[in-house]
């Protein structure tokens, strides 16, 4: 008798592709929808987990694009620390595709809003991107300045970009109530002041954050009509809720939801998703000899398992299939804690151990 599940790929039924497999490559776990080449112009953004996508793109020899390469002289620890190099331009962290929605109609416009600039012990702090200027600057109209320069930069990005890659951390975020203007960490915790009757916590619904790709593709198109869109969705767990959950809940519903969303926005043509989420927690993706790959923090990725991730993305693609590329040479500055990322989110880990005391 003929049916539908008579003459599947092995990698359609649990046995042949999981249990019977060997899990450190997985053969067809990710199918790309499009090539990716040496020569892709491609362009980095997202949460805390696009830094490691990025430099092991480098390291392989891939074409990412670096709207505002840091000054020749300074030291790459003093560049890192002030967004040089991170992702393709110094937005900082970009957690939520509401967020990234925003940047965009920021850019299209072209001109910063003077109210998003937070004070802090008397400097000046841009709202949406707090770790690009880790001391602040030192008056309000030198921050516009230099956003106003980096949105020019982003305009020009976009215009080369042939491949962002997008990865999708979080749900929950800060917003403007005035303005809806989302915010990469809760007002008050670096710079600015929180205030319940202008700030709201948004815990961004499937719909919600389909309707904001949806929209973020139709401006990324508006700068380059032919950029395809590649989402991943950040396997690190939230540092912290303010949903009232517990953050293991919380945290299994922000990334379900990402999950989801990417899953059916990823039927676009010209969209894809590469499964980094899943090779980094699902179970049966977990190493042979047992073990998972998180840090002992339970929530940095490990070195082996950012390595492995690569490995499954390049070698779809033919790009290094073998793993000499597991330990790139900046990877070894990159030590816990938190893998030496700069992430925004990390701030209110300071908090939960002043609660904990």
């Amino acid at each position: 008798m003929q049916h539908p599940y008579t003459a599947l790929p092995a990698r359609a039924y649990w046995r042949s592709g999981v249990a019977e497999t060997d899990r450190d490559g997985i053969a067809g776990l990710y199918v790309p929808k499009f090539p990716i080449t040496r020569s892709t112009a491609i362009a980095t953004a997202g949460s805390c987990f696009a830094q490691h996508i990025g430099l092991h793109l480098r390291h392989a020899g891939c074409h990412v694009l670096d709207a505002e390469p840091a000054p020749d002289a300074m030291p790459e620890n003093v560049a890192r620390a002030f967004g040089y190099g991170v992702y393709s331009a110094r937005y900082g962290n970009i957690y939520t595709a509401r967020q990234l929605l925003d940047l965009l109609r920021e850019v299209t416009l072209g001109t910063p809003d003077p109210r998003f600039v937070w004070e802090a012990a008397g400097r000046f702090h841009d709202a949406f991107r707090l770790s690009v200027e880790p001391h602040g600057l030192d008056s309000m109209a030198e921050v516009l300045q230099l956003r106003r320069h980096h949105l020019r930069r982003i305009a020009g990005l976009l215009a080369q970009t042939e491949l962002l890659i997008f990865t999708l951390g979080l749900t929950e975020t800060w917003a403007d109530r005035l303005t809806g203007r989302v915010f990469p960490v809760c007002p008050g915790v670096k710079a600015g002041t929180f205030d319940p009757e202008q700030h709201q916590l948004l815990n961004l619904t499937h719909a919600q954050n389909l309707t904001d790709l949806a929209d973020c593709l139709a401006l990324l198109k508006g700068f380059n009509p032919n950029m395809k869109l590649l989402l991943t969705v950040s396997p690190v767990p939230l540092t912290a809720t303010a949903s009232g959950d517990h953050v293991l809940t919380a945290t299994s519903w922000s990334k379900s939801t990402l999950r989801g969303v990417a899953g059916e926005f990823s039927t676009h043509p010209d969209v894809d998703y590469m499964p980094s989420y899943e090779l980094i927690t699902h179970p049966g993706a977990q190493p042979q000899n047992g073990g998972h790959w998180f840090a002992p923090n339970l929530r940095s990725v490990s070195q082996a398992g950012v390595a492995r991730v690569m490995r499954v993305f390049l070698s779809a693609h033919g790009l290094d299939p073998q793993a000499k590329f597991a330990t790139p040479a900046k990877a070894s500055a990159l030590a816990e804690p938190e893998d030496g990322l700069v992430c925004d989110d990390i701030l209110l880990d300071t908090f939960g151990t002043d609660a904990a005391q």
